[in-house]
């Protein structure tokens, strides 16, 4: 954007107003930065200057404190514009609301990260994943180590597929001490410390714009006072809280049904405008065509009752860590169908890196490598159906 008229005219208009002006943006902007594989800072700028990137902080730290329905709101509306920038925001939303009710930290630590992200749109993701491990989701002790020398401790290690990397000012890393009985938990590391490095790693299919690269710690030193670790070792540690999970889930879920609810858009234009010769109008008068939008519309419908019965039930209360799961599970699987689905139906045009269509299949089809991967979601609910009642 750039032009701080219309910036400050967006502030102060509603937030679905705000949104119809960055989609058109993004979307615009979104094939540049999947060719190129860089993430875009274009639209992390712009998000930073309608106050985005700090709704959910406190409100008493400046921020909005949004809950889980807004945050699904906002994230499965930008994913149509440029999904990347959903993904980075999600992580945003997740990791400041879950950095403010987190028992970790002090309330010294947590008011100079939330300045940060006020004051100057710092970015915060939580790095987890490592490359012997995989995602620590599934249990296990990371390799990544945090050691004493003297005053100084120090944290050492890589971790891999980091959301935001190169532009991220915090990481939250999961990480274990040094000691015979290791103790396990995050630390969260300044990256522009001496000692952090990026290593330039992702080279996906899908996503690319999300600059998840590696980021490397070669004894980087830290103050004693990031240090949130130090409990001890158990199998589940590496695990999110339930919370964060299940919002995880259910925000995950929502930026995916985001993607094919752009794909379902560009399609209809397509049907629209494509009128062959030898049929004499367009393709959108085919009955074919009108039973295709009609499996992708029912599609979408059942993925929205399934985004909101989840959201209604944490809003009441009511533990959702199965629930979100199997959410994420098939809102997924149903966006990923969908778009195959117009992929499928109008030929090359839907493979032809000309139409936004191939890449919101490539987009798309990453929602299964997404924490709670499928089998994990099912056996979780499985094991749960199967319980044997008192």
């Amino acid at each position: 954007m750039g032009d701080k008229p219309f910036l400050e005219h967006c502030l102060s208009e509603g937030m679905d107003e705000v949104l119809k002006k960055l989609i058109p943006l993004f979307e615009e902007r979104a094939a540049r930065y999947d060719r190129s594989g860089n993430i875009s800072l274009e639209n992390l700028q712009d998000l930073q200057d309608v106050g985005f990137l700090s709704l959910a902080l406190p409100r008493s730290a400046g921020g909005q404190e949004i809950s889980l329905r807004t945050i699904t709101r906002i994230v499965g509306q930008i994913a149509q514009g440029d999904p990347s920038t959903a993904l980075i925001l999600a992580m945003q939303y997740l990791q400041t609301a879950a950095f403010a009710h987190s028992s970790e930290w002090s309330e010294e630590v947590k008011q100079e990260l939330f300045e940060s992200v006020l004051q100057e749109g710092a970015l915060i993701n939580a790095l987890r994943v490592e490359p012997e491990l995989g995602t620590p989701a599934r249990g296990g002790l990371p390799a990544t180590t945090v050691s004493q020398r003297g005053q100084t401790w120090c944290i050492s290690g890589r971790k891999i597929f980091s959301t935001g990397s190169t532009a991220l000012q915090w990481g939250i890393v999961w990480a274990k001490t040094d000691e015979a009985d290791p103790k396990v938990g995050p630390v969260l590391v300044p990256l522009d410390l001496r000692g952090v490095r990026i290593e330039k790693s992702w080279h996906q299919m899908g996503m690319r714009a999300t600059g998840s690269h590696t980021i490397i710690f070669d004894n980087v030193e830290i103050p004693e006072r990031y240090l949130g670790l130090l409990s001890a070792s158990a199998s589940n540690e590496g695990r999110p809280t339930v919370a964060i999970a299940s919002w995880h889930a259910i925000v995950i879920a929502s930026l995916y049904n985001g993607i094919a609810v752009a794909a379902r858009n560009w399609l209809i234009n397509f049907l629209h405008q494509r009128v062959p010769s030898n049929l004499g109008a367009s393709l959108a008068t085919l009955p074919r065509f009108e039973v295709l939008l009609g499996e992708i519309d029912a599609l979408l419908l059942s993925n929205a009752g399934l985004i909101d019965q989840a959201l209604q039930l944490q809003e009441q209360g009511m533990e959702i860590t199965i629930l979100a799961g199997l959410t994420k599970h098939s809102v997924t699987e149903n966006a990923i169908l969908a778009v195959g689905k117009a992929v499928a139906a109008i030929g090359n045009p839907g493979l032809s890196q000309d139409n936004p269509l191939e890449r919101h299949y490539r987009n798309v089809l990453c929602g299964r490598i997404h924490t709670p991967q499928g089998d994990s979601a099912l056996l979780a609910a499985g094991r749960e159906a199967l319980k044997k009642q008192n």
